[in-house]
């Protein structure tokens, strides 16, 4: 038996309609084709084949609309369940993603739709596509659901998960589960347990805690990880949240700080927040109120409360201070205080240059010709014998 199309709606197969199948095709599948009543199975059901399925909201639109090769009905469980299933998923009468998988299963009340094995979704306005083992459509939420072994693909991201959740309406897409995230401009690998993705918007929003690589020609270049942090697509900025670190390979060093704005466009880290920076070869640390690292030009520009601490623990403090990390040379300005430990000794002024790790620094006192302020602490008798 052959049945070109069978429309379920809000009861599927009822009774009636398979009254009404058998009227129009004159009867019931035999055999194989029809119920199991024969063998003692308590379960009816009803094969039929090259079918299509759908599902209408109350105004009368298409909520679904599913083709299949086979479909079977059991009348006690009250399932369709469709073989080889190409489906249309519908929202105010529009498509929102075009299916396909290996089985459906769809429920009688006709408020959900499922598809099991090697699922294909497709959105056909942005092109995004999901990958999964299960499917699950709940139209009056405007809610898709792909579970087990989630993989997404799109013009800009790529994605592996345990489950996506999409809403339709605000085109919005949440991943869960083990979420590893590539974006391809800028070049990026994401990880993390909990990725918000705002299409519409290009954006990626992690609430969780993330790690992040930076990419270039297939190499990593930058590192960054923070309890939480948003990454603009369109902009190619990233703003890493509370506990934010990065790390640059070059220059070769480490900046940390509450939140940091990572903008991979023009390769600048900033922040107006407290900051630390530090220089993995000289070891070399400074903290400020603020400050902006230009990676391509290997400096730093750090403002207010600026405290630099080299190895041997002599320090330099300041206002301002511009770091050139390419040619271990810092100028710091405004209330400068550099001291040495061993010799002891403190130079006070306005301004200072110099190379810190080698404690090569002059003090100088400013335009209006202030006497620089030289401290030397002789050390103790006993220091010397």
């Amino acid at each position: 038996m052959r049945l070109k199309k069978i429309k379920w709606y809000n009861l599927f197969l009822t009774t009636l309609l398979i009254i009404g199948l058998t009227a129009c095709v004159g009867k019931l599948p035999t055999n194989n084709q029809q119920n199991n009543a024969g063998t003692g199975r308590k379960d009816s059901n009803l094969t039929f084949f090259d079918v299509t399925l759908e599902q209408a909201d109350e105004v009368g639109r298409p909520v679904w609309r599913v083709k299949a090769k086979q479909a079977q009905y059991t009348k006690e469980k009250e399932i369709g369940e469709a073989i080889s299933p190409y489906g249309e998923l519908y929202q105010e009468g529009q498509i929102v993603y075009q299916v396909r998988g290996e089985k459906a299963d769809i429920v009688q009340d006709g408020k959900q739709l499922f598809l099991k094995g090697k699922i294909l979704a497709t959105d056909p306005k942005n092109g995004v596509v999901l990958q999964g083992n299960e499917l699950e459509w709940r139209p009056n939420e405007g809610l898709l659901i792909v579970r087990n072994q989630i993989n997404g693909t799109h013009k800009q991201l790529q994605a592996t998960a345990q489950e996506a959740k999409v809403k339709t309406r605000e085109q919005k897409m949440e991943f869960s589960g083990g979420v590893v995230a590539n974006s391809l401009d800028p070049q990026m690998q994401m990880r993390t347990e909990h990725l918000i993705w705002q299409i519409k918007e290009e954006k990626l929003i992690g609430d969780r805690p993330m790690q992040f690589d930076r990419y270039k020609n297939n190499q990593i270049t930058d590192r960054g990880r923070g309890d939480s942090a948003e990454v603009n697509l369109k902009t190619k900025v990233a703003t890493v949240n509370q506990n934010a670190q990065i790390y640059l390979l070059d220059p070769p060093v480490d900046i940390t700080g509450k939140f940091l704005n990572w903008n991979m466009n023009t390769e600048t880290v900033t922040t107006k927040s407290p900051l630390r920076i530090f220089q993995r070869v000289e070891q070399l640390t400074v903290t400020a109120n603020q400050g902006e690292m230009k990676i391509p030009q290997k400096t730093a520009y750090l403002t207010g409360n600026v405290n630099a601490v080299g190895q041997r623990r002599q320090t330099l403090n300041s206002q301002k201070l511009t770091w050139y990390l390419d040619r271990q040379l810092v100028e710091a300005q405004g209330n400068v205080v550099y001291k040495q430990v061993k010799p002891a000794l403190t130079f006070n002024g306005e301004t200072a240059v110099g190379n810190l790790d080698t404690e090569n620094i002059v003090v100088t006192g400013g335009n209006s010709g202030d006497r620089v302020v030289t401290e030397i602490i002789p050390e103790e008798p006993s220091a010397r014998n």
